[in-house]
Parts: C-alpha cells; structure tokens; sequence
C-alpha cells in the first residue's frame, strides 16, 4: 500500500530518482549507498537483525554545533537500523563540518549562508533514499543508540505509523499531555513529504514541525509517543549565553505564532492526541477502500495554505 501512496512512484529496491534539486554541495565517502559495517556487538541490547526491512534515512539539521554535535553522532553512527546519516550543515561559522571527520561515512550536505531549520530539513529530504526519515536535532545530550531503536521501533514493527520523541526536558505541560508536538525528533515515512519543498520553503525558520503535523493530521496516520527519560535539549541560552540565548528563544516563539494561532496550537495537540490513540493501519484500510490519492496530491493539497501564509508575511 505505501507503494501505491508514494507520489512519485517510487518502490523499495529501485533506484533512488533523480529529478530531486541538487543540493549546493555534498560531500560523502564510501560510494553512493555505503553499507555499513556492523559496529557494536549482538549483545548489546539492541536489534538482533542488522538491516530492517524498510530503509531509514536519518536527517540531523545543524546550525554552529561543533562542540555538541558528537552526542548524537555517537549514537545514529553505523546504527544497524539506519541506512544512511545525513548531516545538513546550515550555513555554520563554527567548526561543525570539521567535528564531521570522524565519521566518514556520514553525508554532509553544506551551504551557506545560513538558512533556517526549515530551508535545512528541505535540502535533508531531497538527498535522502529510505522508505522512512529519522529527524533529529543535532543539540540532544544523553541520547544513545537504545534511544534511537525506541524512536524507530513503533514505525519498523508497524505498531504506528509515525513516532514522536518526548524528551526529559520537554515542557511540563507537554509531559502532562503525553506529547511534545513541536519535538524535532520523529520518524516519518519518507512519501508523506513527496515534493513537499515548494510548500515548506513558504514558511518561516522555524515552521517544519508545525507543516509536518498538518500533514500527519491531514493523512490520519497513527502516532506513537516514545518517552526518551535520559535525553535533554541543551537550551540557546547554555549555548549562546543569558542575552543572546534570550533572543533566539523569541525568535523561534515569533516564528511559532506566525505559523500557527494559540488557538491552532490547542486544535493541533487535540488533533494529535487523537492520533496517538488511533490503531495503526486504519489509514491504509480507508485508503483501499475507495481510489488512491498519491501522497503528493495529498501534500499539495495542503500547498496553498502555507503559501498564503508566506504571501500575508510579506504583505506586512
């Protein structure tokens, strides 16, 4: 059924295609498709099979993480549930692409200047070949590969069809409800975003979340909440200092608002909350039941939405 769902026709096992925009630069070691070799024992607790049967790509945006960003690498780096990491490196002035050395096999998209997470999860979508995307941030601290199997597993088992993490630090309120809807870490199926650029280039820097809940909303899909009590944010304001930590805290609420009204805030938390209650597969049942929709369809569907958003920002 996911075959038949992907917009652009394409299947597991065929070639990647092609007509995906190019991204500035991309560099990568190892061949197209490295396959990785095992690198931790079986008995460390994680998966026993070392490649699933659906292909995850994983997508970690970053922005001047140099001195962070090896936690998470330490973690998705040659994790047997992963086929491939890509590191987008939005426009950073520090040394995030150098602390990238060590993991050679990692593809790193690199543009400057800086863009926003948003512009960066576009360009990560566009290069990546699984059936299914991995989004993390690249600022987590104390997450491990047993996090990263969590994450993945409602999806890969088929206990749901997307997973969203809850942090330790998630605000109260969200650990109250059971959900963190503006969590940057999730899987989603790759055909969700099918020629999802043009309607994500309409929003602000920090509006990705926002777009992709309204896709999984739209679409239906079951969500599994996987809590992750060990990983933390680390916070602008540990990285950036008091003040200027202060401002880009703002920026990202004013970004929040322009996407979304409180009011849309409170019917997209309801309208997830319902979601993770929903038995997986129900999606797929309706959609069998009556003529297919591709996934892009459905996206653009959603497509003039967001770009009148973009045309009543610049109006102002």
């Amino acid at each position: 059924m996911l075959d038949r769902l992907r917009g652009w026709g394409w299947r597991a096992g065929e070639e990647t295609p092609t007509n995906d925009p190019p991204p500035i630069s991309i560099h990568q070691s190892g061949g197209a498709r490295p396959e990785w070799p095992a690198r931790r024992p079986a008995n460390d607790g994680l998966a026993s099979w070392t490649r699933p049967a659906a292909r995850i790509s994983c997508i970690v945006c970053a922005y001047n993480e140099a001195e962070r960003i090896r936690y998470i690498l330490d973690a998705v780096y040659r994790h047997p549930l992963l086929t491939e990491v890509i590191v987008v490196n939005d426009g950073s002035t520090d040394d995030t692409e150098a602390a990238l050395s060590g993991y050679p096999d990692v593809r790193l998209i690199s543009y400057t200047p800086n863009r926003g997470k948003t512009h960066a999860l576009c360009r990560g979508i566009a290069a990546a070949r699984g059936d299914y995307l991995m989004l993390l941030d690249a600022d987590l601290a104390g997450v491990s590969a047993e996090d990263i199997e969590a994450l993945a597993e409602p999806v890969v088992s088929g206990r749901a069809e997307v997973s969203i993490s809850l942090r330790r630090n998630s605000l109260a309120l969200y650990r109250l409800l059971g959900l963190d809807f503006v969590s940057g870490e999730r899987v989603i199926p790759a055909w969700m975003v099918a020629q999802s650029d043009e309607a994500m280039e309409c929003l602000p820097r920090w509006g990705g979340e926002a777009y992709l809940n309204d896709l999984i909303i739209s679409l239906g899909l079951s969500v599994a909440v996987v809590d992750w009590p060990r990983v933390f944010n680390i916070r602008k304001y540990a990285k950036l200092g008091a003040w200027r930590g202060m401002v880009a805290e703002l920026a990202m609420v004013r970004d929040a608002l322009r996407v979304l009204s409180p009011l849309g805030v409170v019917r997209q938390n309801l309208a997830l909350l319902r979601l993770v209650r929903k038995p997986p597969g129900q999606f797929r049942a309706a959609m069998a039941s009556r003529p297919i929709r591709s996934a892009a369809s459905i996206n653009m569907g959603l497509w003039p939405r967001w770009t009148f958003f973009r045309a009543s920002s610049r109006g102002k």
